[in-house]
């Protein structure tokens, strides 16, 4: 017989005991306990149904936990870990991949392009008490089988969709493995397994539409152009924040709309907000937490200028920080996250990449054979991207771990 409990604030553990009856609504669960002659006790919440079973166990109905499972659960010995808590260590057999991967971009595959270091690609996250489990292709596969992962966001969002598919597609015979693409979208296939990684460009999450004289007006309340890729997936893994910090130079957006209110000036953080807000309605309106488990990557450093410092010719990551720095914009995402109903999993991994300055492609988003490439400029190298193999590799280990 499984142990279970039940509470609230996102995840509610349930079983068919004898004494306890469960009752399921679609944004409210009740327990009814029978303590004895006359005696019971009821529990209400109205949060979205959750369910974890802790071992497996066959249910009444015949279905198997298992499945349910799959909503949301991790190896006891993961469940204590501060993934965000660490070092860099350097481990010789690490990248799990190279750069002749055919599915990475050309802008980084930093080998490639003529770098002439290689100790970025073999420094392993290693939290403080816990590890990271080393990620396996086959395992990966395996729970993966006949499901849908996708990621969305930016370009930073697509060099982890990119670093994915790259730890994954060794296992997978050539003939047995495809991408295709779908409007904004694009899957790697494996075939035997039936399961597909996919990513979806939607650098605000909400709408960015083109409007009169070419003008880009970001709509902070519409989503569904977006969003409709992503009914039906299994895991979605969301990214949401470079395109609205972009600097007046390098605005993305001409315009700015709220249903009919119009902005030619609105505060980056406050239009970032209300764009999570909208996201936010629509997963609570339109996913069921039983069937899609979602997370939110935290925002991916930059080590530019901004930042007080620049990732051209670093070769070591820093070692620690002194003043550790919380983006605004994770401010605001937790802030959005705490209202929702549908539990929605923040995969922090901010502090842990903003050590890695020496993982961006710098000068080397270009092959070294074009012409004048190592007299570039400092201002011209790639501080935002990340080198492949690199640090997104982890950011998927632990998302694998997460699972």
């Amino acid at each position: 017989m499984p142990t279970w409990t039940a509470r609230t604030g996102g995840i509610v553990m349930v079983t068919h005991r004898p004494g306890l009856t469960i009752q399921m609504g679609r944004n409210t669960w009740g327990v009814t306990m029978n303590l004895g002659k006359d005696m019971s006790m009821q529990l209400k919440s109205k949060v979205a149904p959750y369910l974890v079973c802790l071992d497996g166990h066959q249910t009444e109905d015949g279905g198997k936990d298992d499945e349910v499972n799959m909503v949301q659960s991790r190896h006891s010995s993961l469940r204590s870990c501060d993934f965000t808590k660490g070092k860099w260590v350097y481990d010789q057999t690490y990248p799990l991949y190279d750069s002749t991967c055919p599915y990475l971009s050309s802008a980084v595959t930093c080998q490639k392009n003529g770098r002439p270091d290689s100790d970025y690609e073999k420094l392993k996250w290693e939290p403080h008490g816990c590890s990271i489990p080393r990620f396996d292709a086959l395992d990966f596969l395996g729970k993966m089988r006949r499901k849908r992962i996708m990621l969305v966001g930016d370009s930073i969002v697509r060099n982890q969709w990119e670093s994915l598919v790259c730890l994954v597609q060794s296992v997978v015979p050539s003939a047995r493995k495809t991408v295709i693409y779908n409007g904004p979208t694009m899957a790697f296939l494996a075939l035997d397994f039936e399961m597909s990684i996919e990513f979806c460009w939607a650098p605000f999450l909400v709408e960015l539409r083109k409007g009169q004289e070419k003008k880009r007006i970001l709509h902070l309340d519409l989503i569904e152009e977006n969003a409709k890729y992503w009914r039906g997936v299994d895991v979605l893994v969301f990214d949401s924040a470079h395109w609205w910090t972009h600097s007046a130079k390098w605005s993305s957006w001409d315009l700015v709309m709220e249903g009919k209110n119009v902005y030619n000036n609105i505060n980056p953080t406050i239009a970032y907000e209300k764009g999570l807000v909208t996201w936010a309605k629509w997963i609570d309106l339109n996913l069921d937490p039983r069937r899609t488990r979602v997370f939110f990557r935290s925002m991916s450093p930059r080590h530019n200028r901004e930042n007080g410092w620049k990732c051209y010719k670093q070769r070591e990551p820093l070692e620690y920080f002194s003043r550790p720095h919380v983006p605004e914009q994770m401010v605001v995402l937790k802030k959005v996250l705490r209202r929702m109903e549908f539990p929605v999993y923040i995969q922090d991994i901010t502090t842990l990449s903003a050590l890695r300055r020496d993982g961006h492609p710098s000068i080397y988003a270009r092959a070294s054979g074009e012409k004048k490439n190592q007299q570039l400029k400092d201002g011209s190298s790639d501080c935002s991207h990340w080198c492949l193999p690199g640090v997104p590799d982890t950011w998927n280990e632990i998302l694998n771990a997460m699972l």
